[in-house]
Formats: structure tokens, C-alpha cells, sequence
């Protein structure tokens, strides 16, 4: 069995697609100017360092580019999807 250490943090279906998700969140990114740039301004600072966010939201691009905002800021994020039907896993 394996130990609870040894495991990723993290379960993908397939990692060939990884590259075609980047450039996915990349375009979302040029649509959400809000969050990045409050990276820009905060990330340096670590706002949210030492906090855990924990969040359940449909499966997007534009939550990849929520989820890493908040990780960029400092935070500690955990997230699920809330609708397996509505997760964009193309």
C-alpha cells in the first residue's frame, strides 16, 4: 500500500493534455485583467500566505486561472469540481 506521503496532491486523467490546458488558461487569462493583476500587485507580498482555501466550482479554464491566482497570492488551495457533468477536461 502506499504511503499517504508518496502520493500526489493531485489525480489527472491525462498529462499529454498539459500543454493544451496552458494555453487554454493563457487565454482566459487575457479575459480576467482583475486577477492578474492583483498577482502583479500582490503576488511579490504574499497576502494569503499561511491560509488554506478550500473551493468546490464548476471545472474551467477561468478556475484554473481563480485557482492560481490564489496560490500565487500565498494561499494553500485544495479544490474539487461541484458538477462532474460541467468540468472542461477536453
Amino acid at each position: 500500500m502506499a504511503n499517504s506521503e508518496d502520493r500526489l496532491p493531485y489525480k489527472v486523467a491525462d498529462l499529454s493534455l498539459a500543454a493544451w490546458g496552458r494555453n487554454e488558461i493563457r487565454l482566459a487569462e487575457q479575459e480576467m485583467p482583475g486577477l492578474i493583476a492583483a498577482r502583479e500587485e500582490y503576488g511579490p507580498q504574499q497576502p494569503l500566505a499561511g491560509l488554506k482555501v478550500a473551493g468546490s466550482l464548476h471545472m474551467t479554464v477561468q478556475t484554473a486561472v481563480l485557482i492560481e491566482t490564489l496560490s500565487d497570492l500565498g494561499a494553500d488551495v485544495r479544490w474539487v469540481s461541484c458538477n462532474i457533468f460541467s468540468t472542461q477536461d477536453h
